[in-house]
């Protein structure tokens, strides 16, 4: 392109920009004039979508959750990318608004420059972020977002083609955000292989079992009024620590649900729902779960976020098959007693303290202040554990099992993408000199694996022994007294559990 065609261009797109300007601040909109310029005031900084986004974090369920979390990270992404690139990149003027009527105008005229807007980008980068992990919301957010955009032409501080320019910015920092951590939609199906289980309709032979002891969010309806309006043929019993051991509330269940040739359900964390699956495996009964705790790890990596989840796998008959972590005693007293099961992890060592300190504080100042409080005094008073592990002794500040393969970011376990692929996520933080400091610089500096004092490994089977007498460990959220040896493997496709499978 010569340069007097770039510049035949140019001039068309400002007179053109200029244009479409003047029309919109001759245009008169009584519901605009008072509406548009409060609107553009609370989008200021940001503060409207951090707002949106308290919201759907406190009422939006798991679904909630991560699309505020999106939706805030594409909105920081574009605003930075607006304030360092964009803004000093192309130094525009802001348009002359002396034809925009003063009812309209802003209180305060931005000193920046014009071209991208800001708001324009912020807005689309929520709202896109928000839409790429839930549709729904996205779908209530885009006018709200696109009033926004509207609002900085029609309170006169930026020219069209500056929010045309901002909203698309806004756009694709959502989806660089979602490259670099894809949405639920993108994320392959856990527990590949499908169930038989039957198709309930109405929860016509569900046996539900309601903790409400499991430290459920505020927040969240009555799941007992959620349960009956959804499967309102489901039998529904609530959990009362008085008159029956939890154990043997869902072994009833189980039972009744064997006996009509249905299902064993449950509603609470993952410490309940680990007690139903083991239940569940008993009695040979497929097993629905609804979150209802303060960490649902178990529902979530299985892709059950909300009643509707159940309802749909429920009612058509839809499950898979999930492998079970299994601990059995092979030695000692204890190596009599029936193993035991769980769903997501097993721990030795400063974990199941932290594990006891939290759930001692949690009902006096909070879950997230209890967890801090522990780690601070794991961190002061802990002492490594010794033990045999696979034959070679060790002295650990921590060993892990996960029932199947993690994802992780650091030294935590966030999510797996396979709840049937027959491994063992073992990682051990061994014991020594300023151990627990070189392990948390690894950490931060992206050596966790090059690590001397950290190891981990996949095998389908670890053996434990030689723990010394008073040792505990933590499985599922659950402390217990470990016995002095053990095995941990898995029951293989072992436990069927109700999800709306993909076509």
């Amino acid at each position: 392109m010569t340069d007097d065609t770039r510049g035949r261009w140019h001039r068309w797109l400002s007179e053109g920009d200029r244009a479409v300007f003047a029309r919109v601040a001759a245009h008169h909109w009584p519901a605009g004039d008072r509406f548009l310029p409060r609107l553009t005031h609370s989008a200021n900084h940001g503060r409207l979508w951090f707002g949106v986004a308290a919201g759907l974090w406190a009422f939006g369920g798991a679904r909630g959750r991560r699309a505020a979390t999106r939706g805030v990270a594409s909105l920081a992404l574009a605003s930075a990318t607006v304030n360092t690139l964009g803004k000093r990149s192309v130094r525009r003027d802001r348009p002359i608004i002396d034809a925009v009527p003063h009812l309209r105008r802003a209180k305060r005229q931005p000193t920046t420059t014009s071209f991208p807007s800001g708001h324009s980008a912020s807005a689309a980068a929520f709202a896109v972020g928000v839409a790429l992990e839930s549709r729904p919301w996205g779908t209530l957010l885009a006018p709200v977002a696109a009033a926004v955009a509207f609002s900085r032409v029609y309170t006169g501080v930026h020219y069209p083609s500056d929010v045309v320019a901002g909203a698309a910015l806004g756009a694709g920092a959502a989806y660089a955000v979602r490259g670099l951590v894809p949405s639920r939609h993108q994320l392959p199906p856990p527990a590949r292989p499908r169930g038989d289980a039957p198709a309930l309709p109405a929860g016509e032979g569900l046996f539900v079992v309601v903790n409400p002891l499991s430290g459920a969010m505020p927040h969240r309806a009555d799941p007992v009024r959620q349960l009956r309006a959804a499967l309102p043929k489901a039998e529904i019993v609530r959990h009362d620590p008085d008159r029956a051991p939890l154990t043997t509330v869902l072994e009833t269940a189980a039972r009744d649900a064997a006996e009509r040739g249905g299902a064993l359900g449950v509603v609470g964390g993952d410490g309940t729902v680990s007690a139903a699956a083991t239940v569940a495996l008993q009695y040979g009964v497929p097993l629905a779960v609804l979150p209802g705790g303060t960490f649902n790890h178990f529902a979530s990596d299985l892709g059950v976020e909300d009643i509707q989840d159940v309802r749909a796998a429920v009612t058509r008959g839809e499950a898979v098959r999930v492998d079970v972590g299994r601990l059995t005693p092979s030695e000692g007293p204890g190596a009599l007693r029936e193993p035991t099961y769980f769903l997501n992890t097993f721990s030795l060592g400063s974990y199941p303290e932290l594990v006891r300190l939290r759930g001692h504080w949690s009902p006096r100042i909070g879950g997230p202040a209890a967890t801090l409080l522990g780690v601070a005094h794991v961190l002061r008073t802990s002492r490594p554990v010794k033990a045999v592990v696979n034959g070679v002794p060790r002295s650990m500040w921590l060993l892990f099992a996960g029932n199947g393969a993690y994802r992780s970011v650091g030294l935590a376990p966030v999510r797996r993408y396979d709840l049937a692929d027959g491994l063992l996520d073992v990682r051990v933080a061994h014991g020594g000199r300023f151990a627990r400091t070189r392990l948390v610089a690894a950490a931060l500096t992206g050596a966790l694996a090059r690590s001397p004092v950290y190891a981990a490994a996949r095998p389908r089977r670890l053996r434990v022994s030689g723990l010394p007498t008073g040792t505990h460990m933590a499985y599922d959220g659950e402390v217990a007294p470990a016995p002095p040896a053990f095995v941990i493997d898995k029951a293989e496709e072992a436990l069927t559990v109700y999800r709306p499978v993909p076509d």
